[in-house]
């Protein structure tokens, strides 16, 4: 017989307020939510902690860096897996798609494999096997800058817990790297390039987006209807990118990089995406829009961990602290990505919705959490 769970006498972080109160929780699901200070017998006494829903990440590299923590290094993947879950459980993610990379350059000065079709298999795998402490989905990031992608794709089925698909055109020069001096402190900080082979690497994307960008473009809206997966964009950067992102039907943008884009998307009903480092570090590496600056202009809807799993809940609360809103700000890391993502099970605090929970109090101006729970199931 399932026993209750209560957590009680806490601030109940709600989509637009937040109360002092209860959440009953049996087997998986929210079973009610109360107002009031009590706490009854057997429950949980969070001594005025916030409790929240868990939080939902759409864009994270955080299993790439666990699979390859160095340059040339594939860590054992079964270890990996569970690591990359065991670290976001612990930083309040209980929902997560985990992106990866589809389509591959094989040869050239740019040269990448893929990887993605096997180690999802091996996610799935150890999903069976009931390890994994949080929910897994898959965002499959398409690379339009690759020789191999629509094969790729091609590999994956609706079966596959496909949630999310976003079109990737890194070519030098526009989106995300329109400043070619940031795109090459990048590489050569990151592979180690010398100036010859940099070169080669702006010439081989150069040419492969010439090749087959359009083409692939195509072929990742067809995959993305094919799984029944969200379609996002990625860096928009002008309005006429966002036109092009609407003619898709995509309705989620990833870290648009200006202020342009940005109230080009929401004028496309296009939520938009951005990412916690940027806000928590005060701007962008890439030298793209500070997400604050988007914030301050209603421009800014969802918040993902992107390189920093345990930069989502900090970056909430920051976002609580700009808008004097702190439900306003749990928002855009449960509820919004949730929603954006398909996903209506999850994502608030109510009756009936999944029993995903945080609990932590604020100390030092930084949330530090006490407790996690994943469809009832405390684990962390």
């Amino acid at each position: 017989m399932t026993e209750d769970l209560i957590l009680a006498n806490a601030t109940l972080v709600l989509p637009n307020e937040t109360v002092t109160g209860s959440v009953r929780i049996v087997g998986e699901t929210i079973a009610e939510i109360d107002t009031g200070n009590a706490v009854p017998s057997g429950a949980i006494d969070c001594e005025g902690d916030y409790v929240s829903p868990g939080l939902v990440e759409l864009h994270t590299d955080n299993l790439e860096r666990h699979i390859q923590p160095r340059p040339r290094v594939d860590w054992p993947h079964a270890a990996a897996i569970l690591a990359h879950d065991a670290e976001l459980a612990s930083t309040g993610i209980t929902t997560v798609f985990d992106a990866m990379r589809v389509g591959s350059i094989p040869s050239g000065a740019a040269r990448y494999g893929k990887y993605a079709r096997g180690l999802s298999q091996e996610l799935w795998d150890l999903r069976e096997q009931d390890a994994l402490k949080i929910s897994h989905f898959l965002h499959l990031r398409a690379e339009v800058c690759s020789e191999t992608l629509v094969e790729e794709l091609d590999e994956f089925g609706p079966e596959d817990r496909v949630g999310l698909v976003s079109i990737m055109d890194h070519t030098p020069g526009q989106r995300q790297f329109r400043d070619m001096t940031k795109l090459e402190a990048y590489m050569k900080g990151k592979h180690a390039m010398d100036d010859d082979t940099f070169l080669q690497h702006v010439a081989q994307l150069k040419g492969l987006r010439d090749r087959n960008g359009d083409v692939h473009e195509v072929e990742t809206v067809k995959a993305a209807r094919r799984f029944g997966a969200v379609l996002a964009s990625h860096d928009d950067t002008t309005e006429d990118q966002v036109k092009v992102s609407a003619g898709h039907g995509i309705r989620l943008a990833e870290f648009p990089t200006t202020v342009e884009a940005a109230r080009a998307c929401h004028d496309h009903d296009i939520k938009v995406m951005m990412g916690a480092p940027n806000i928590i570090r005060g701007g962008s590496h890439s030298g793209n829009v500070a997400a604050r600056e988007l914030a301050e202009l209603g421009h800014l809807d969802i918040m993902s961990s992107d390189y920093v799993p345990s930069a989502l809940l900090l970056s909430a609360a920051m976002l609580g602290e700009i808008w004097d809103d702190i439900a306003r700000g749990m928002k855009t890391v449960t509820l919004a990505p949730a929603l954006a993502a398909g996903l209506e099970d999850r994502g608030e605090l109510r009756a009936g919705a999944r029993a995903d929970a945080i609990r932590f109090r604020m100390r030092a101006g930084v949330p530090a959490l006490n407790s996690v729970w994943a469809r009832g199931r405390r684990v962390a």
